[in-house]
């Protein structure tokens, strides 16, 4: 799997389903679409700003609220190559999971990269390293399994190949 490099949107704790792609939004399950409106409630420049490739960090519980499939979809179909928390949503972590939408657990990471830094993730060791701060982090590696999964851009897609 690819490693992730990008430049940091930094968001703090509980950020929901319903800020990461507004209700109002659902009524498309068109990845381009919701990508539009992907965290325009907490940062209306982000889908303006936001390069593919570039990483979410936050803190505690990132993707709470309701369950909807759509929030991943539009981080995702935004051009983020990855999201990195202190701890995510159960829902949301399957969820992203299922759509091929990296993601890692690492409270150090969280309180150590600053919005606009560069940081490289290696989804094979679960390293994280601050390019702009030298710093590097200990996240957890990705089982093959879900490597394979990812890389298949989704569950769907993975068990099609198959």
């Amino acid at each position: 799997m690819k490693n992730a490099i990008g430049t940091v949107f930094k968001f703090g704790d509980n950020v929901d389903t319903d800020v990461i792609i507004p209700a109002r939004y659902l009524n498309s399950s068109d990845p381009a679409e919701l990508a539009t409106h992907c965290m325009e409630d907490i940062d209306k420049d982000f889908v303006k700003n936001v390069k593919k490739g570039d990483i979410i960090v936050a803190t505690k519980n990132f993707g709470c609220g309701s369950s909807r499939e759509h929030a991943p979809i539009a981080i995702k179909a935004a051009g983020v190559s990855c999201v990195i928390a202190e701890t995510f949503a159960r829902i949301f972590y399957r969820n992203s999971i299922n759509i091929g939408l990296p993601i890692v657990e690492c409270p150090e990471a969280a309180k150590g990269i600053d919005a606009g830094d560069q940081v490289e993730v290696n989804f094979d060791t679960g390293v994280i390293t601050n390019l702009t701060k030298g710093t590097t982090f200990q996240g957890q590696a990705f089982p093959e399994f879900m490597q394979k999964i990812i890389a298949a851009e989704g569950l769907v897609n993975y068990i099609n190949a198959k």
